[in-house]
């Protein structure tokens, strides 16, 4: 720390931190803002980020959220004045007063949203920092929160937060509950954002768990698991599909595997298999068919297999003439396909 900004913050500190401690929170929180608000005036920013990250850290360890929330939104407009970058110690700050903030209230996500939103403003990653994704999702899910903490695993799509993923859905589906949805709302995000590595690491841990935890679900007519690959290098692990009784859980794992030896319109082999496999599970009425989740696979064919979208309703020639004859606005040009690196060859069988 340069000797200007620990002198200056110090002094700050020096008339801010006493207060918190003897019982004085509100005239610490004014006194805080309006050191910060000098120095960042004066572009002195990472004094002003001290003064706040200390101040606010110590309101919130003293159950002060309310103020320590401010000051934490105010580091964050700190930090955009200043364009910080997402790196250890900006990160570092933020998921201090995450942890500190608590879960009871709405303050903790009022830090989280504003954090996130500015990770996802100055760094490359369109839904926010990958680590303080996975970090918000991880707290969250040791607390019990696991609604809130899927979205922030799904963003985050790490490897790492793939795991810990499966891990909840498993401890949240419990001893009984129906597996299927949470094998699709595991593979289904991360696929269409076209991370391959995190939906398959996510399916592998899920079903690996599940059935330590039911045996009976692993299928009597396919107990083995079936190899379709070589072990991976980044896992070590050998690339096997274990059949269940849940036939969505199925679905689930070929999908992914499907998903990884697509090569666009390359592969026409992949694509005829994607097309046999979706209908072939569509057909049982059971998660696979439902609406929400065909649209969802639509998507995944598109962008993986290069297969167009199904039209909203039958082309009419007549009515597109009679429109056109009324002063009917043309169709548009459609809309640009999103298009993914083609993944390296396979020749691979087994999942068709």
């Amino acid at each position: 720390m340069p000797p200007a900004r620990a002198t200056s913050s110090a002094r700050a500190l020096e008339a801010i931190l006493p207060l918190i401690a003897s019982g004085q929170p509100y005239e610490a929180h004014q006194k805080a803002r309006t050191f910060a608000s000098r120095y960042n005036k004066s572009k002195q920013y990472d004094t002003a980020i001290d003064v706040l990250f200390q101040s606010a850290r110590e309101l919130l360890k003293a159950g002060q959220q309310g103020s320590g929330t401010d000051l934490a939104a105010f580091l964050l407009d700190v930090y955009e004045s200043k364009g910080e970058t997402v790196n250890d110690e900006s990160r570092g700050r933020l998921t201090q007063l995450i942890a500190l903030a608590g879960p009871a209230g709405s303050w903790r996500k009022t830090i989280i949203d504003k954090s996130v939103a500015w990770s996802a403003k100055v760094g490359p990653h369109p839904a926010g920092d990958p680590d303080l994704q996975h970090y918000v999702g991880e707290l969250l899910y040791k607390e019990g929160s696991f609604a809130a903490a899927e979205v922030h695993l799904l963003a985050a799509g790490k490897r790492d937060s793939a795991r810990v993923l499966a891990e909840m859905f498993v401890e949240w589906a419990g001893p009984a509950a129906p597996a299927a949805p949470f094998a699709l709302r595991g593979i289904i995000p991360y696929l269409q954002n076209g991370n391959i590595l995190a939906a398959r690491t996510f399916i592998v841990h899920f079903v690996a768990q599940l059935s330590a935890r039911r045996p009976s679900l692993l299928s009597p007519h396919q107990p083995a698991p079936i190899p379709v690959g070589k072990p991976t290098e980044t896992e070590g692990q050998p690339d096997e599909i274990v059949f269940t009784t849940e036939p969505t859980v199925n679905f689930a794992q070929l999908a992914v595997r499907a998903c990884q030896r697509a090569q666009g319109e390359k592969n026409k082999t992949m694509r005829e298999a994607w097309v046999r496999l979706c209908g072939t599970y569509q057909s049982k009425a059971g998660p696979v068919a439902h609406r929400e989740v065909r649209k969802a696979l639509s998507e995944i064919a598109e962008l993986y297999f290069a297969i167009p979208p199904p039209r909203a309703q039958q082309a009419n020639p007549l009515g597109d003439m009679i429109s056109a004859m009324f002063g009917g606005a043309p169709q548009g040009p459609a809309p640009a396909r999103r298009v993914l690196a083609a993944a390296p060859p396979t020749s691979t069988p087994g999942l068709d």
